[in-house]
């Protein structure tokens, strides 16, 4: 019996020994830190066994293989001690992947792919297909192939879950876009992270598509990096792409080989997602749809009646005139560049945390066009103050959630919004980015 250690019981880690167990692997999960009770509760019930707060390297070197989860680094000592002994590593998906023929609609890009993913999987149910959603969106691919049968999968991935796949092949390939991001995972090396993002087209053949977008600089530039052979439905704000996806007249107009004759339209303003980067997030999600012959009416009230994720430009409320935006997945400086891009009333923005190293010249024309009061809401603001001190009426200092919502609420007016968008990590001051949504949320709430 081939034994299978899994790194990580986090939810991809328990998924994958859930599935490892099914299949009739000798499986043990170990975890450097403490596993939580969900998850205890589950390893015990499938009766897979299991260590926390530690690594047994007798426990984990006797593996034939190991599934890691993607947030445990190269760097790791137990990872560097797998590489020594040459003992394959590979992540939930790719095992996942061995274990079922449903065709996989893969989405990756630094930002926009948790919207793209959501948005394509709402138009897949709604047309009535058997279709699962996994991945790095929330639940484990592993164990939707464990406990269920669809037809489709579609998947986020990320970069770090990329590295870690080898055979595994994407019938439809998508990158939103790539702007730097995670470079600390990455030797500081922007071209490794481009490199990890175009795994996703590894293994494709001319029967698989790839669809990317052709306004985004550094996709356009690495296009030699494609390793398969797919369909190119490239999509673009700025050019005409047929095949592909491209605006006319304020139109998004969507052509495949299945509807050369009779494109799809529809025009911008019935979107109910809203913006420049939510225009392309809803291109992604029609040609996706459009390829696999999704009648054209249903992708259209699709495209009208999504709810966004939570987190990603959600409307919490409107109070006293004033809107509340809750955009805390915003981590990265290009994320935050595209929420105050789509604002359309004068803006008071909740801005700060953890800064990874972040430029914020990009966002100045922006400030200085939408953005009235900065409140910050971080350890140390300093980079924010400098950065946009000229551009604003006025920057506060804040140090939690409801202070930053209180302030934000005294000095506004009616007719504005107050978006959260912090451009930056939230580990400062909370766990993650949802825990610094759902405070933000409760603020609003409160007031």
């Amino acid at each position: 019996m081939s034994r299978i250690v899994i790194l990580g019981s986090g939810e991809s880690g328990t998924g994958a020994a859930i599935l490892a167990k099914v299949k009739g692997f000798d499986v043990f999960v170990s975890d450097k830190g403490a596993i939580s009770d969900l998850y205890k509760n589950e390893l015990n019930e499938w009766k897979v066994p299991f260590e926390e707060n530690q690594h047994t390297e007798e426990l984990i070197l006797n593996a034939d293989e190991v599934i890691k989860s993607p947030g445990i680094p190269e760097k790791a000592e137990i990872v560097k001690a797998l590489r020594a002994k040459n003992i394959p590593i590979i992540n939930e998906i790719e095992f996942a992947s061995r274990y079922t023929s449903a065709y996989k609609i893969c989405i990756t890009g630094t930002n926009g792919k948790t919207t793209t993913t959501s948005l394509t999987y709402h138009l897949l149910k709604k047309a009535g297909l058997n279709v699962g959603l996994a991945g790095n969106i929330g639940i484990s691919m592993c164990r939707l192939v464990a406990t269920g049968n669809y037809d489709y999968f579609v998947l986020e991935i990320s970069s770090f879950q990329l590295d870690d796949m080898y055979d595994f092949k994407a019938e439809m390939a998508v990158i939103c876009n790539i702007t730097p991001d995670h470079l600390d995972r990455y030797n500081y090396e922007l071209q490794n992270y481009i490199n990890a993002k175009f795994r996703i087209t590894q293994n494709q053949t001319e029967n698989d598509y790839f669809i990317y977008c052709s306004d985004d600089e550094l996709t356009l530039k690495n296009l030699n990096q494609i390793q398969g052979k797919a369909m190119h439905l490239p999509f673009s704000l700025l050019k005409a792409e047929i095949p592909g996806a491209y605006l006319n007249d304020g139109q998004i107009v969507i052509t495949t080989q299945n509807n050369q004759i009779n494109p799809f339209n529809m025009y911008t303003s019935e979107l109910v997602l809203r913006g420049r980067h939510n225009t392309y997030n809803s291109m992604a999600a029609a040609i996706i749809a459009n390829a696999l012959d999704i009648r054209k009416d249903v992708i259209r009230e699709g495209l009208t009646d999504f709810q966004n994720v939570e987190h990603r430009l959600e409307q919490v409320a409107t109070i006293r005139g004033v809107d509340y935006i809750n955009d805390s997945k915003a981590t990265n400086v290009n994320s935050a560049w595209y929420a105050l891009e789509s604002m359309d009333k004068p803006t008071i923005w909740i801005v700060g945390g953890v800064d990874k190293g972040n430029d914020y010249a990009m966002l100045s024309e922006l400030v200085k066009e939408k953005v009235r009061i900065i409140v910050c809401m971080g350890l140390d603001n300093t980079k924010i103050h400098e950065a946009f001190g000229k551009d604003v009426d006025m920057i506060f200092n804040t140090s939690s959630a409801q202070e930053a919502v209180h302030v934000a609420a005294k000095m506004s007016k009616p007719g504005e919004a107050v978006l959260l968008s912090p451009a930056c990590a939230s580990f400062d001051l909370f766990k993650n980015y949802e825990d610094r949504g759902r405070q933000f949320k409760a603020a609003v709430k409160n007031l």
